[in-house]
């Protein structure tokens, strides 16, 4: 698998982090996980082949997670690229997304849903295996974030495997589920002392890091906090089990196995 990363910030503005997104290319296709405002152009920005996208997943509905997917659907509506499009679109995310896509296209008569190639929403339950891409298998977890959040599992056809936490409080059950897994991208909103009980800070996130054992982990989800401190330097107090990387926007990450490239 290859993993880009869109947005490694939150919902506060940053000069330097957007808020979320992630365009992860299995073995069988691609997925975009999340799509903030700032998504579509960065797509098109890091001269990604988004006009062939075969998925989306949704974890939940704070608008620094879904706010860009409305606006990218009433463009691809009118994209050159997409008129001679014959493959389905699937969305994915929690019960409740086809109403909130509902709700966005009433708001201004926009026909979202009317697009020139095949659009399905899917709605998951927690712990129901699904594909997200035929031949990709994927489960999602529920998390203690909000009432719909979710995090997800992904393993492809040649057995890589990624986490993507999303949004969460803390929970040692996201261990379990990460057992092991490539990448684990789990978010780490604050280097200490946080505001947000549903979110995690550093200490939380790196218990979650030993406990799984992943071979690699990213963290992201940063506030601007972390600006004021060093992240090697405050990840090394943890003594790390695995290579630890902070994310950053346009990071590309490319895993099998027991092998990583970083550009």
């Amino acid at each position: 698998m290859k993993l880009t990363i869109l947005g490694s910030g939150t919902t506060v503005p940053h000069p330097k982090r957007r808020s979320a997104g992630y365009w992860l290319e299995t073995s069988a296709g691609t997925v975009l996980l999340d799509c903030s405002m700032y998504v579509p152009r960065q797509m098109v920005d890091l001269g990604l082949d988004w006009p062939k996208l075969d998925a989306i997943w949704i974890s939940h509905f704070h608008l620094d997670h879904v706010g860009g997917l409305a606006p990218f659907l009433s463009g691809t509506k009118h994209a050159e690229g997409m008129k001679k499009r014959e493959k389905p679109l699937h969305i994915f995310g929690p019960a409740g997304l086809k109403d909130l896509l509902e709700r966005f296209d009433d708001a201004g008569n926009y026909k979202l849903f009317k697009q020139p190639f095949p659009l399905e929403i899917i709605e998951i339950e927690p712990l129901e295996t699904f594909q997200i891409i035929e031949g990709v298998d994927t489960v999602a977890m529920k998390t203690p974030h909000n009432d719909e959040s979710l995090a997800i599992h992904v393993r492809d056809q040649h057995d890589s495997t990624l986490v993507y936490t999303a949004d969460t409080g803390f929970t040692e059950l996201l261990a379990t589920f990460a057992r092991k897994v490539d990448l684990l991208v789990i978010e780490a909103s604050y280097p200490k002392n946080k505001t947000k009980e549903k979110h995690l800070e550093l200490a939380e996130a790196m218990h979650i890091v030993r406990k799984a054992g992943p071979k690699r982990a990213v963290l992201t989800h940063l506030y601007p906090i972390w600006d004021k401190f060093d992240f090697a330097k405050e990840v090394a107090k943890y003594s790390p089990p695995c290579e630890v990387i902070e994310a950053s926007d346009g990071l590309q990450l490319e895993f099998w196995g027991d092998m990583i490239n970083e550009n």
